[in-house]
């Protein structure tokens, strides 16, 4: 016996059609292979294992003590070769898996209900668990393989991170239609002296970066309420409390659809809502589907069909 030896999966296959037809001829036509082959592969099988597997007759083929005993195992580890090959194409085919994203949870109140609903009518058989995790703990997420994705916008960049753009964005002013800068073409950063204004508290998520751009542009905000949620912001915006500085995606797609969107101009500050995956590792077949089911839903705002159905 060859201790090196391991049959190959074909041969399996060979050997246990011969055992159940008891011909060479038979075995070929059924596994679509020639006469030649199928004797060559029990042969090699023979030879690496140091047995004989079957007697030779004239008319037919006479499985051996070592036959017998092999077919047994030889069967079993087709059938969990086939069982396999069934769960990857179950996998592939998006019949079958799982589809894990970390998202904060004022990003995913208005992401992830639309593309949630969409991609459940399209792939039923696919669980989508959400890790709503706080910004500082985002990147760690992502980064530790928690979860296949996040989605977000990094306040720190790591080297070893890659980002692929979902919705485009910029800090923006969002305010009632009758303030006093709603009617402006252009609204800049030094245009919000002197008016009330809401956004984050110090320190947190986006304030460190509107707090410098700000000081650059040579403004003193005059900050009238500090939150920790942008949904709130939005809310208290509504109600007439102050005009509240925050990326535009958020009021875009956000339950107050009569809110005025300007994007801050002096500088303009990109905050572009993407997809971070971890460098080097690959998204499932049910994760890239998930992917570009986001791009093909948040692609058109929730504000646009809304007014869209108003023209109506």
């Amino acid at each position: 016996m060859n201790k090196s030896f391991t049959p190959t999966v074909r041969q399996l296959r060979v050997f246990v059609a011969v055992y159940n037809l008891g011909k060479l001829s038979a075995a070929a036509e059924q596994l679509f292979v020639t006469q030649s082959a199928v004797s060559v592969m029990i042969r090699q099988m023979e030879q690496g294992l140091g047995a004989r597997l079957f007697d030779r007759t004239t008319r037919s083929l006479q499985p051996t003590q070592a036959a017998r005993e092999a077919v047994v195992v030889a069967e079993r580890i087709l059938r969990d070769v086939d069982s396999l090959g069934g769960s990857f194409r179950d996998l592939s085919g998006l019949r079958r898996g799982r589809v894990c994203v970390a998202v904060t949870p004022t990003l995913a109140a208005f992401v992830m209900p639309p593309v949630i609903h969409r991609f459940a009518a399209l792939y039923p058989d696919i669980r989508v668990v959400v890790d709503d995790c706080a910004p500082d703990q985002f990147m760690s997420r992502v980064m530790g393989e928690h979860v296949d994705f996040g989605i977000g916008t990094p306040e720190k960049m790591l080297a070893d991170a890659d980002l692929q753009t979902l919705i485009p964005d910029h800090l923006s002013l969002v305010c009632t239609p009758d303030h006093a800068l709603a009617k402006q073409k252009t609204v800049r950063w030094a245009d919000l002296a002197g008016h009330p204004v809401i956004t984050v508290r110090p320190g947190y998520g986006i304030r460190p970066m509107i707090d410098a751009t700000a000081a650059g542009a040579g403004v003193l905000l005059d900050v009238v309420n500090e939150v920790s949620f942008l949904s709130t912001a939005l809310w208290m915006t509504s109600c007439g409390l102050g005009a509240s500085i925050m990326p535009s995606a958020f009021a875009t797609y956000s339950a107050y659809p009569d809110l005025v969107i300007k994007t801050l101009a002096g500088p303009r500050v990109s905050r572009d809502i993407s997809v971070v995956t971890k460098r080097g590792r690959s998204l499932s077949a049910a994760s890239q589907s998930f992917v570009d089911v986001m791009h093909a839903v948040l692609g058109k705002p929730v504000r646009a069909s809304r007014q869209a159905q108003k023209a109506k």
